[in-house]
């Protein structure tokens, strides 16, 4: 049994099991969602996720350059390589919101703008999304940045693919098409998912008493998106005038 099972994935139990109960991923998941929250929820989705991502580089690369003053030298290189690999990806958000609102507005009366839509002032949620990052690669535990990348690539191997199959039941594959970075993510983070879990089971492997200080941030990182979904979700409602209702999966 790996260090990752023993020292820190208990203490993130708690947290990953609300990737199956919380109710914006039993509406999510439900075929009975209505066409309209789904295509309005994937649009603030990819709009508002342009906040959540455009840091990542910059925080990968902050916590390998935290890593290295630290005397940890492989380790920092190792995610200041994998830094370079995540630049741009925001843009992809960006596109795909752009996509998904012309789709929307060829076919509905209530017409969007895509680049407002980005533009909207987040929510408390994104903002500690941001804090939680900034916290971990600031402070002497930068593998934190590690654990919060853990966590969320978790989300997106494990739940995103779910959801996706859901798109496309309930809006065809031309939906499901144009989520460029959704799709793209629920591949490449399985990738991204073993290298972080090979780090920290490097740290853990000299430093076994940290497990549940890197959890920590993990399970912060893991709350905060569950948090933001939630918060795309009842903005796709008022957007909708807050009448459009799913039932529970």
């Amino acid at each position: 049994m790996s260090l990752i099972q023993t020292q820190y994935l208990p203490h993130t139990k708690e947290t990953r099991a609300r990737l199956d109960t919380e109710p914006v991923v039993r509406t999510l998941l439900s075929p009975d969602i209505s066409p309209d929250l789904m295509a309005r929820f994937l649009i603030e989705w990819s709009a508002r996720g342009a906040y959540m991502t455009e840091p990542v580089d910059g925080w990968i690369r902050g916590a390998g350059e935290r890593c290295i003053a630290l005397g940890q030298e492989k380790v920092g290189r190792q995610l200041i390589t994998h830094a370079k690999h995540e630049a741009g990806h925001h843009l992809m958000t960006i596109q795909d919101a752009r996509v998904l609102t012309l789709r929307w507005n060829e076919s509905h009366a209530q017409q969007l703008d895509a680049d407002a839509l980005v533009a909207q002032a987040p929510t408390a949620a994104m903002r500690e999304y941001r804090q939680v990052h900034d916290e971990a690669i600031t402070g002497d535990l930068p593998l934190g940045q590690a654990a919060i990348e853990y966590e969320v690539g978790y989300l997106a191997v494990v739940l995103v693919p779910r959801i996706l199959a859901n798109v496309r039941a309930v809006l065809g594959q031309g939906t499901l098409d144009s989520l460029t970075f959704l799709r793209e993510h629920a591949e490449v983070d399985v990738g991204h998912t073993a290298l972080n879990e090979r780090m920290m089971e490097g740290l853990l492997s000299t430093h076994p008493e940290e497990g549940q200080r890197l959890s920590a941030f993990g399970a912060r990182g893991l709350d905060c998106y569950l948090r933001f979904l939630d918060d795309c979700l009842e903005a796709a409602r008022r957007s909708l005038g807050g009448d459009v209702t799913a039932a529970a999966a």
